[in-house]
C-alpha cells in the first residue's frame, strides 16, 4: 500500500473509531443503569513501566460514578487524555463491569454499535502491525509521526460485550506467553534489525549494531535440532470469571476494560463480586507444572532453548 494512501486510512479509521466511542457512549448514558462496578489501580509514572510488581492496592467504585468513569475509558485513545506524568507505554486498565437495561431494538443497536467500534480496532491494528509493512522496532516513531499521541495498547483493546450472565467474579492471574519458533525466523528478525541500521538506548548505533551480531551469532552456533520458543513473562493481570447456570459453565475472561453487560430488566441483573488487592507473597496456585530445563539465550527477546550445544 502506498505511504500516502496507508497515512489517510490510518486517519480515517481513527477519526470513524472516535466517531463509534463517542455515539456508543452517548448511548449507553441514555439507558438505565442497572448496576455499576470498576477498579480503579494505581497509575503507571514513565520509567516505570517494567518495575516488578509485587502488589497492587485496588480502589472500588460504584454505581454512577462507575459508568462514568467506565464511559471514559473506553474513549480514552491518545495521550491527551491522560497525564503527562503517565507512561504511554503501559496501558491504563480498569477491570469491572457496568450493567446497563436494554431490552429489543435498543439491545440490537448496543451489539451492532460495538461490533462496529470493534472491526475499527482490528482495520487500525491491521493498519499498523502489517499493512504498513514495518517491523515492530519502527512502528511506534511511524505512528506518533501521523497520529501524535495514539496510545495503541488502548486503540486496539476490543470492548467486550456479555448478555447477562448469573455472576461476575473477579480476581488475578499471573503466566507467561509461550511460543515456539524456528531458527529462521528469529535469524530473519535479527538480520533486519541489523538492517534497519537503528541504535536502542542506552546503545551507540554500532554498539547495538555489534549486540545484535552476537545474539545472531549465539543462534546459529547452536545444534541443528535445538528447538526454540519465546517465553515472556506477562505482569498480573485483572481476569473476570463469567457464570451462566443454563449453562453450568464457568468462563474466564482478561477484564483490563470494564464489561458492558445487556440486562433485559432489573431480574436479569447478575452478581457482581469484588477484586481483591493483589499480594504476590499470597498467590494460591492451583496447578503448577514442573517445567522442561530451558536456556535463556537472548534474554531482551525472551528467547530459550532446549540446548546448548
Amino acid at each position: 500500500m502506498a505511504r500516502y494512501d496507508l497515512v489517510a486510512d490510518l486517519h480515517e479509521c481513527v477519526n470513524a473509531l472516535e466517531a463509534g466511542l463517542g455515539a456508543l457512549r452517548q448511548h449507553i448514558e441514555q439507558q438505565p443503569l442497572l448496576i455499576a462496578r470498576v477498579f480503579s489501580l494505581p497509575e503507571i509514572e514513565k520509567g516505570r513501566e517494567h518495575d516488578e510488581i509485587e502488589r497492587i492496592a485496588v480502589t472500588q467504585h460504584l454505581g454512577k460514578t462507575a459508568r462514568d468513569m467506565a464511559l471514559t475509558h473506553y474513549c480514552r485513545l491518545f495521550m491527551q487524555h491522560q497525564s503527562e506524568k503517565l507512561s504511554t507505554k503501559a496501558a491504563v486498565r480498569l477491570p469491572g463491569a457496568i450493567c446497563i437495561e436494554a431490552d429489543g431494538d435498543v439491545h440490537a443497536q448496543i451489539t451492532q454499535q460495538v461490533d462496529e467500534i470493534n472491526t475499527l480496532k482490528q482495520r487500525l491494528e491491521q493498519l499498523i502491525t502489517v499493512e504498513s509493512g514495518l517491523p515492530s522496532e519502527a512502528r511506534f516513531e511511524f505512528v506518533h509521526q501521523h497520529l501524535r499521541g495514539l496510545i495503541t495498547l488502548n486503540a486496539y483493546r476490543s470492548v467486550t460485550l456479555l448478555n447477562a450472565p448469573d455472576s461476575l467474579r473477579f480476581g488475578w492471574a499471573n503466566k507467561n506467553i509461550i511460543k515456539n519458533v524456528t531458527r529462521d525466523a528469529v535469524v530473519e528478525q535479527l538480520e533486519r534489525s541489523l538492517k534497519a541500521n537503528r541504535a536502542q538506548a542506552p546503545w551507540t548505533r554500532e554498539q547495538w549494531a555489534e549486540k545484535v551480531q552476537q545474539e545472531l551469532e549465539a543462534i546459529l552456533a547452536l545444534p541443528a535440532g535445538a528447538k526454540l520458543k519465546i517465553k515472556r513473562p506477562v505482569k498480573v493481570q485483572p481476569i473476570a470469571r463469567v457464570w451462566r447456570a443454563s449453562e453450568k459453565k464457568q468462563v474466564q475472561l482478561a477484564c483490563p476494560s470494564p464489561l458492558l453487560v445487556l440486562c433485559r430488566d432489573r431480574t436479569q441483573v447478575p452478581i457482581l463480586g469484588e477484586l481483591l488487592n493483589y499480594d504476590a507473597d499470597n498467590v494460591a496456585w492451583r496447578h503448577k507444572p514442573l517445567a522442561e530445563p530451558l536456556h535463556l539465550i537472548i534474554p531482551r527477546l525472551h528467547l530459550w532453548s532446549d540446548r546448548l550445544a
